[in-house]
């Protein structure tokens, strides 16, 4: 089994959806490689689910175009764009077998009996489900029933699989193997996939490249390395799990560094934004903090909250000047333990202040 129709690039251009006066997608402008895996990644409401249903064929444009190499396919009805979809309810018939779910959209299209045989064979055996063909959804555990969906998707063999949030039922550990699922699918098909997440370690683990959203805008497209490592600005820092951030007063700079003060803290790091005068945020990761020896942005603090988390503890910790700030260390502490800090230059990122960042986590 192989992917549909090959092609070289799907391109949406000024892609725009507006209900009434309310803005869900603005000015989208995205690239997708063929067998490339995209992941729109953002809170509820950022306009992920809208790109995804315009890319569908469900929602019309409001502006802008999309293109599949040199052909626009904004204007063609779903069943044209010969696209495959996997939704987060997965969406099977009831009163269907495993086999039937998975072999729907072939009879529809009116495949050959013979052919829709071994398509469906194919499809099932990917998803490691061959001996549960004759059962009902009602007889699987919820991940074997976003296999049938999956496999369903896949069975078309469509030039393009969107995926809206598929794993968001699932309890932790299935969605950690079916990440592993989706990901060895992705490679041994060579898919073309647009994948739908508020999960930031999914959107990690699966994608080529990530695109984040913040109300109906594009903040940053790059790879998962480029998104985690260097986030553009204070909303996709704190999206990325940079979940310290300090707004101080900034003292000098020098170099493409930048050093801030303020309620009894001192930070030095790289100008992510060139900021110069005012105030800034400093923004650290919470694995980035140490208690090992560094020089470095020596902080003290006193330790309020431990959380267990078999190897690392997560700590809260208060400042002197009662600023909250997170951290993980191996050595074992406890609530009131006085403790001093540092964190390598290069680690903390300085961003412009008065952006106000959507919490960390799911939404």
């Amino acid at each position: 089994m192989a992917g549909g129709g090959s092609f070289d690039r799907l391109r949406l251009e000024d892609v725009t959806r507006r209900f009434g006066e309310a803005r869900a997608l603005e000015g989208l402008n995205l690239e997708i490689k063929g067998g490339e895996f995209i992941a729109l990644l953002g809170p509820s409401g950022c306009g992920k689910s809208t790109a995804l249903n315009c890319l569908a064929g469900l929602l019309p444009l409001t502006e802008g175009s999309i293109w599949l190499d040199d052909g626009r396919i904004d204007h063609l009805p779903p069943e044209q764009r010969d696209f495959g979809m996997v939704f987060q309810s997965y969406a099977l018939f009831p009163h269907l077998s495993v086999r039937r779910n998975v072999g729907f959209g072939l009879s529809m299209r009116g495949v050959h009996k013979d052919e829709t045989k071994r398509r469906v064979e194919d499809a099932l055996g990917l998803v490691q489900l061959a001996e549960h063909a004759e059962k009902y959804p009602a007889q699987l555990s919820g991940g074997q029933q976003q296999r049938v969906a999956i496999a369903r998707a896949v069975v078309l063999e469509p030039r393009v699989v969107l995926m809206d949030e598929p794993l968001s039922n699932l309890d932790a550990k299935l969605r950690l193997e079916m990440r592993t699922e989706i990901r060895r699918l992705h490679q041994k098909l060579a898919l073309t996939t647009v994948y739908v997440t508020h999960d930031q370690e999914e959107a990690l683990s699966l994608a080529d490249r990530i695109v984040v959203l913040r109300e109906g805008r594009v903040q940053q497209i790059g790879t998962p390395e480029d998104v985690y490592t260097e986030p553009v600005n204070r909303y996709v820092a704190s999206f990325m799990g940079y979940r310290n951030l300090f707004e101080l007063e900034i003292e000098s700079g020098v170099d493409g560094h930048v050093t801030l003060v303020g309620d009894g803290l001192r930070f030095e790091g790289r100008n992510r934004q060139s900021v110069s005068s005012g105030r800034a945020v400093a923004a650290v990761r919470p694995e980035d903090f140490s208690l090992q020896a560094t020089n470095e942005n020596r902080t003290d603090a006193r330790v309020e909250v431990v959380e267990f988390k078999g190897r690392e503890l997560d700590i809260e910790a208060v400042t002197g000047g009662g600023g909250k700030l997170h951290f993980r260390t191996g050595e074992r502490l406890s609530p009131g333990d006085r403790i001093t800090l540092g964190v390598p230059r290069g680690r903390v990122l300085v961003f412009a202040a008065g952006d106000e960042p959507t919490p960390q986590g799911k939404s």
